[in-house]
């Protein structure tokens, strides 16, 4: 008899432990954020421009790491004021974090604000094939080595700062940007100003507070140019995404991790300020108006705060041709294959994070256009739909068809990719999210405390 009781409390014990795993109610959301400062102690070669080295600092740049934790899923999402890396460094540090911190790769997105005013970092990878002539200097591997470095550290400090916490979603709009693709009187494509043109006014927020209410983190979404100093410009900056995180946070008290999104052809539009406006500091701060203040409003009208939150994470790989005659390198071999007609082609990863089945977020190691984007969105099937560009390394502009037909720098000059890359982006992202993403089952095994 004695048995047959210690039988059935098992059997009904075992059967509590599947619900509970199954539905999300073991553990609470936790979540921690954490800021490291990487502004270099030297002069170093910036990147966004021709080759230039730094001869001061305007304003210190920072890693911000947000580490988020619903008990099954432990998601690690890096913002970095700096410009571009190769993806062959995002596997670099990738692989560390793996060995070191038992993190997954793919529950690592390392972002960066693409300021243009920011140390180089790494090896350049596919910029040295487009743009050779700025890359005839050697590569600063202590500078790499010093911002991984504080990476894992800032990452090791993030896991022992975890607590429960709230999180909330909301979205807004700001005219911050503008498409940069001008149309010339001789029917030539320049960087400038477009104002008939496509652009993505979204603002796309992630609210972390505290279980008392206080205000944790805030993750803003916006796709916006980091070119308001331009190519003369030698101090180092983190430019208007910069200027955004520093004001917003303070602002709000609370640390700001700017991410950028489908700026591929999207500018700051520096037009708010005047028409003939010069360009300096203190122009630059009504961004502080038509973006800061926007972003802190939408903060503001979330409402709906949950600990009860779900994450679920997926990769793609998007093939798509490769321009002929465009040369590949060796440390980008895992982005490159042969299709069965023995063409090229680019292996574009594309990553997925989703909260429940509210929010989606998705990202690629480039720069989008923002029409590409515009259209995933409004053909998700989530309530809410963020991407997160400049994402996990940098394989060049992925314009749209109708763009490449005009020319221009992006398509030119800076782009391994031929026009199909548009409908094949569309086709995958949007099948991945209706189909895989959203059907998805979340984890039911238990995250290991590190």
């Amino acid at each position: 008899m004695k048995k047959q009781k210690s039988n059935l409390f098992s059997l009904v014990f075992g059967l509590c432990l599947v619900f509970l795993i199954s539905f999300g109610l073991e553990a609470n959301f936790r979540a921690s954020v954490v800021t490291v400062d990487i502004t270099p102690k030297s002069a170093k070669m910036l990147l966004g421009y021709g080759a230039r080295k730094s001869t001061g600092v305007r304003d210190r740049i920072y890693h911000r790491i947000v580490l988020l934790d619903d008990g099954f899923t432990q998601f690690l999402l890096v913002s970095s004021e700096l410009c571009v890396v190769s993806p062959a460094t995002y596997d670099l540090v990738a692989a560390e974090l793996d060995q070191k911190l038992g993190i997954n790769p793919l529950n690592f997105w390392w972002t960066l604000t693409h300021t243009h005013s920011a140390p180089e970092l790494g090896t350049p990878g596919l910029p040295a094939v487009f743009m050779g002539d700025r890359y005839q200097h050697p590569v600063d591997f202590d500078y790499l080595e010093e911002v991984k470095q504080k990476l894992i550290d800032g990452i090791i400090e993030a896991r022992r700062l975890l607590r429960p916490v709230k999180i909330g979603f909301g979205m807004g709009e700001s005219k911050a940007n503008i498409n940069r693709r001008e149309r010339k009187p001789n029917g030539k494509i320049a960087l400038g100003f477009y104002p008939e043109g496509p652009v993505d006014s979204q603002i796309g927020l992630i609210r972390l507070d505290n279980m008392d209410g206080s205000p944790l983190a805030l993750i803003a979404n916006y796709p916006i140019h980091g070119t308001f100093f331009g190519q003369d410009n030698l101090f180092i900056s983190g430019d208007v995404p910069g200027l955004i995180s520093t004001y917003v946070q303070e602002k709000l008290k609370t640390p700001v991790l700017f991410i950028n999104g489908a700026a591929g052809n999207l500018a700051p539009n520096t037009r708010l300020a005047g028409e003939k406006a010069v360009l300096k500091d203190s122009s630059m701060n009504i961004f502080k108006k038509v973006l800061g203040d926007k972003m802190i409003d939408v903060y503001k009208s979330i409402d709906r705060l949950t600990n009860s939150m779900r994450m679920g994470t997926g990769a793609l790989n998007i093939e798509t041709l490769r321009k002929k005659n465009i040369r590949w390198i060796p440390e980008l071999k895992a982005y490159e294959k042969k299709n069965s007609a023995g063409e090229d082609l680019v292996v574009l990863p594309a990553r997925f994070l989703k909260f429940n089945q509210e929010l989606a977020i998705w990202s690629l190691p480039g720069e989008l256009f923002c029409e590409i984007s515009n259209e995933i969105r409004k053909d998700s099937p989530f309530k809410h739909t963020f991407f997160y560009g400049y994402t996990n390394g940098w394989l060049g502009y992925i314009p749209t068809a109708a763009e490449y037909a005009l020319g221009g720098y992006e398509v030119e000059t800076v782009s391994p990719f031929t026009p199909m890359v548009e409908a094949d982006v569309l086709k995958a992202v949007s099948h991945y999210l209706k189909n895989d993403l959203i059907n998805a089952p979340f984890p039911t095994v238990l995250v290991k405390k590190p």
